[in-house]
Order: structure tokens, then C-alpha cells, then sequence
């Protein structure tokens, strides 16, 4: 597979979501939890998604249990969470690894195009890498995902042209998002 738009997610409801559906828009990819010090990134994600939606801007979230259990529940109870406490319109994915045997192929593709380029500055920056040192020594030097609300930001062509960690200022996530649309 060559191109974002061979790829699919599986949906809660069983069914995948073809990402060639989403030829011509912009999307941003994001694997998310519900019981993470990031979770209030669902703001700004769902303030986007509904100033940019018309426009041809597309969410996939894709709940992932992979870093510190933090997405425990059913998928049910996840969109549940979402939907009432940050109002969420965009559609949510089934539960998924995104790093390991049994990661989506998806993110081997998304973590093939735009790799880890670090933390940038400030207390968050420091403390997401004293933590990952702890549990991967190495983890500057390769592409896995390293935490909840990492994000890959596609355009309308289908390149990643981005790579947020979930360090990154949303505002700064937004400003690239508007850039594209």
C-alpha cells in the first residue's frame, strides 16, 4: 500500500472507514484516551472539527489502550465519555494498537511518512521525555508512537504533511489545519 487512501479503520459498528472516502479533504489522525493528561485536547479537536467540517476537514480518532492503560471501557463507553463531556461530533474508531504486533497498518504507514522529531520545549516537553527514557532508552531513534494524542495531519492530496506530538500547542496544530483548508 502506497497511498493513505488504501488504508481502513475499523468502526465501532464492525464495519471499516475507507480513507478513500476522504479524497479531496484534509484529515488529522489522532490516537486518543479518555483518562490522560491530554484527554482535554477533545476541546480544541472538537472546536476544529466544527469551524473546518464544512470546508471539508475530517477527524479520525482512533481510542488506543496502549500507553498506561489509559483508555480503559468498551468502545460504547468511550464515545459515551466523549460525547458528554466535550461534545464530540466526529466519529470514533474502534478501540486499536497503534505500535506492536497488532498495530493498524494504518499508523506502520503513518509513522513510515513523518517519525519522531521530538518533544519541543517547555515542562511537558521534559516530563514526556524523563517518563518515555524510563520505559524506552532509545525512543528518540524511532518512529513508534509515544503516547496518547499524537496526531498526523494529511492534505488534500493524501501526504502526511505533519506530525504533532501530544506536546504540541493546539494552537499551533490548528494554525497548520487552517493553512491546509
Amino acid at each position: 500500500m502506497s497511498s493513505i487512501y488504501d488504508f481502513t479503520v475499523p468502526k465501532t459498528d464492525g464495519q471499516e472507514l475507507s480513507l478513500g472516502d476522504y479524497k479531496g479533504k484534509v484529515m488529522l489522525i489522532v490516537n486518543t484516551a479518555t483518562g490522560c493528561g491530554f484527554t482535554p485536547h477533545y476541546k480544541p479537536l472538537e472546536e476544529m472539527y466544527e469551524k473546518y467540517h464544512d470546508r471539508g476537514f475530517e477527524i479520525i480518532d482512533v481510542p488506543c489502550n496502549q500507553f498506561a492503560g489509559q483508555t480503559p471501557g468498551t468502545d460504547e463507553e468511550i464515545h459515551e465519555f466523549c460525547t458528554l463531556k466535550y461534545h464530540t461530533r466526529f466519529p470514533q474508531m474502534k478501540k486499536s494498537d497503534v505500535n506492536g504486533e497488532n498495530e493498524l497498518p494504518l499508523y506502520t504507514f503513518l509513522k513510515s511518512q513523518k517519525g519522531f522529531e521530538g518533544f519541543g520545549r517547555g515542562p511537558a516537553a521534559l516530563a514526556m521525555g524523563v517518563m518515555l527514557k524510563k520505559i524506552d532508552k532509545d525512543y528518540k531513534n524511532n518512529p513508534a508512537i509515544k503516547w496518547n494524542f499524537t496526531k498526523f495531519l494529511v492534505d488534500r492530496e493524501g501526504n502526511v504533511v505533519a506530525r504533532f506530538e501530544p506536546t504540541a500547542d493546539m494552537k499551533n496544530v490548528e494554525k497548520a489545519v487552517a493553512e491546509l483548508i
